[in-house]
């Protein structure tokens, strides 16, 4: 019986599982609203934002999409994480294509999969139509201005083209907080492909180590992290953090809290 014991406590040391706890799987918009921040104290070179969900409401867009997918509340979802799935696999092929796009044809899968007919032209305007004018949610400018004056370089960097994300600043009253917009539409590959932020690091003239992404997404924020950057991440209502990636060092439930730790790091 010892000799059993002593075979699975080296094992489990071999695999790295001695002493190691088990992720808690959950939703992230449950966290505490105040942030939680670990490891560095010292404050990072250039803050990149994402752009849909993390700084614009995509309420307006999720309801028009939802209109044409008959307003079946299971099929949004399925709508989101198909245009994702496409978005990896465009880029593992070594293709590109307008986020938009990928998303009018993922929008067209979901819908002939569920009996839908939808025309390519439907299907864009569906998207295309309402997120050129979405909103900025409540807390963006207050904490965008905090952290300009607190001397922050702030940059946004998405998925979405150059000209959509142009559009989109210009509705929603953004254009003057950015520093600089990135888009992978220059460099070709997808966010979380991690040559996506050697690029935009690259392009900044700073060290990975030196960049922290400000997302509401899990996927970007562990894409980014694998990268050697760091993370902030704005648990908005239905965000989750990847439970098999590191955790960031600051969770706020919107960008207040994270500005506030932000500004108090040396």
């Amino acid at each position: 019986m010892k000799n059993n014991r002593r075979d699975f406590i080296k094992k489990t040391t071999v695999l790295g599982l001695a002493g190691a706890t088990i992720p808690q799987f959950g939703n992230a918009a449950n966290k505490p609203a105040e942030p939680l921040i670990t490891g560095s104290e010292i404050r990072p070179k250039v803050l990149f934002f994402d752009v849909n969900e993390t700084l614009l409401d995509l309420t307006a867009m999720k309801e028009s999409v939802g209109a044409v997918l008959g307003n079946q509340s299971d099929l949004l979802p399925l709508w989101f994480t198909t245009m994702l799935q496409y978005s990896l696999v465009t880029t593992v092929g070594r293709q590109y294509n307008d986020f938009g796009i990928i998303g009018a044809a993922a929008l067209q899968m979901v819908a002939a999969n569920n009996g839908i007919t939808l025309t390519e032209e439907e299907a864009r305007e569906a998207i295309l139509g309402p997120i050129r004018s979405l909103p900025a949610h409540p807390d963006v400018k207050p904490a965008l201005q905090q952290l300009k004056d607190a001397g922050y370089k702030l940059v946004s960097f998405t998925n979405s083209s150059n000209k959509g994300v142009e559009t989109q600043f210009t509705n929603a009253g953004l254009l003057d907080y950015f520093d600089e917009r990135l888009s992978i539409e220059d460099m070709g590959k997808f966010k979380p492909d991690a040559d996506a932020y050697d690029w935009a690091a690259r392009k900044m003239g700073i060290q990975s180590h030196e960049c922290m992404i400000v997302a509401a997404h899990g996927w970007d924020i562990a894409g980014a992290i694998w990268a050697k950057w760091r993370g902030a991440f704005v648990s908005r209502p239905g965000a989750q953090l990847y439970p098999l990636a590191p955790n960031p060092e600051i969770i706020g439930s919107n960008l207040t809290p994270i500005a506030q730790k932000l500004i108090a790091l040396k």
